[in-house]
């Protein structure tokens, strides 16, 4: 994929994909028919994403392991947060709530 200085849209990453898709289909020397039979997937499905038309994430799964390029699926890190989510909901409600921050009947409370 070419690197430029401007972000790519959607639209853009759709057709860059599909684009490297073919081009390493075609280095194996696989037709779109290998590669539907490969992924269990139709010619028709292989020629949208190709052509830069979208795809479920299924299909990009069972495309990137047939190619042999399960580094793409990797480069995602699934790393967990380090606190979740309703341990810092938890946390927030357990602080003291300090009376001088609120409004009773559009009067400040001191």
């Amino acid at each position: 994929m070419a690197q430029t200085s401007e972000p790519l849209s959607t639209a853009e990453w759709e057709v860059a994909l599909g684009r490297d898709i073919s081009k390493m289909r075609r280095a194996q020397d696989l037709t779109q028919k290998d590669l539907a039979k490969i992924t269990d997937l139709s010619v028709s499905a292989i020629k949208k994403i190709e052509g830069g038309h979208g795809s479920s994430m299924r299909s990009l799964i069972l495309i990137a392991r047939a190619l042999g390029r399960t580094d793409w699926l990797s480069s995602f890190p699934s790393q967990e947060p380090e606190i979740s989510p309703l341990e810092l909901l938890r946390r927030e409600l357990r602080k003291p709530i300090n009376p001088k921050h609120f409004k009773v009947n559009n009067y400040e409370t001191s």
